[in-house]
């Protein structure tokens, strides 16, 4: 077998550490912030690099789709309820900032829950045990009805629940993402998979008028994402419900003549999922646009989004 010794290093060409480019650099490092200091301010020391500059990329997109009139959309899946984001949400619409909401049935159900009862998520292991997971009778009932009531109006499943909770004798209706779009007439879209929500257990439940309520939502929300050039989409919590109906709202948009092209596109979660990653942030902006992905908690980094948005435009 043939031998080999150690090589000789003695020839080893170098070069001045100064003449090479280098990735990292000082003027980039963090900041310390002052005690007393505005959140600006602590904006300024964040260093900047990497998910930093995703983070001020989003806050720009935003900024910028709103000076220009252009629809900032937020899709969410019920995470955000549930870890109390909703004031954040509803004084982003209220600011005009947010121009549309797309939901998952689930969402609807612990907004409801939230401005009946001021609370929301049970355990699901114990009460699965006993068979009674999902099964409290107002929410079953009373979504229920609100969307049956909807669609013979010929309304979509996020009028028709935003309208009962906003009109209706909820206690805690000023917490409600779903009243807030009702009386700010803000499109507020539900897309359900039946089956996949508690309510479809109940009684009261109607396959017919679920699927009429949820087909409603899905052509207003393409009609939404038709004007989506120069725009944000953003996909907060939602894992395969809404960036498929994303991907598929988009197709028929442009299916049907319209230009939509070089718009934003965000996935905020803590994990980086498969369909977020395809039919958020990598297909929609393949004829042009841009795509960032923030990975975090939901109840701090979209907090932190929101307020640095509001300072942008401050």
């Amino acid at each position: 077998m043939k031998k080999y010794r150690p090589v000789s290093l003695k020839t080893a060409k170098t070069y001045a550490l100064c003449s090479r480019k280098s990735k990292a650099s000082i003027t980039a490092a963090a900041g310390i912030p002052e005690k007393g200091g505005s959140f600006d301010d602590f904006l300024g020391t964040l260093p900047d690099v990497f998910a930093v500059r995703d983070f001020r990329g989003v806050v720009n997109a935003v900024v910028s789709a709103h000076r220009a009139d252009r629809p900032v959309i937020l899709g969410m899946g019920a995470h955000p309820v549930k870890v109390g984001l909703s004031p954040v949400i509803i004084d982003l619409m209220q600011r005009g900032i947010i121009n549309a909401i797309a939901t998952n049935g689930a969402c609807a159900i612990h907004d409801f829950e939230i401005a009946l009862a001021g609370q929301t998520s049970e355990d699901v292991g114990p009460e699965l045990c006993r068979g009674t997971f999902g099964m409290a009778r107002e929410t079953g009932r009373g979504l229920n009805l609100a969307i049956g009531r909807g669609v013979a109006k010929g309304q979509g499943i996020g009028q028709a629940v935003g309208e009962c909770i906003s009109k209706g004798k909820f206690p805690h209706k000023d917490g409600s993402i779903f009243a807030a779009a009702a009386r700010l007439k803000i499109p507020l879209t539900v897309h359900v998979a039946i089956g996949t929500d508690i309510i479809h257990m109940h009684p009261e439940a109607d396959g017919a008028v679920l699927g009429k309520g949820s087909m409603t939502d899905f052509r207003l929300f393409a009609a939404v994402v038709s004007d989506l050039s120069k725009g944000v989409y953003i996909n907060l919590g939602s894992a395969v419900i809404l960036p498929e109906v994303f991907l598929k709202a988009l197709n028929i948009a442009r299916n049907l003549g319209n230009n939509v092209e070089n718009f934003t596109t965000v996935n905020m979660d803590f994990i980086q999922h498969y369909r977020p990653r395809e039919n958020v942030l990598r297909r929609p902006v393949a004829a042009g646009g841009q795509s960032y992905a923030l990975t975090g908690h939901h109840e701090i980094m979209f907090p932190l989004l929101a307020a640095a948005i509001r300072e942008e435009l401050a």
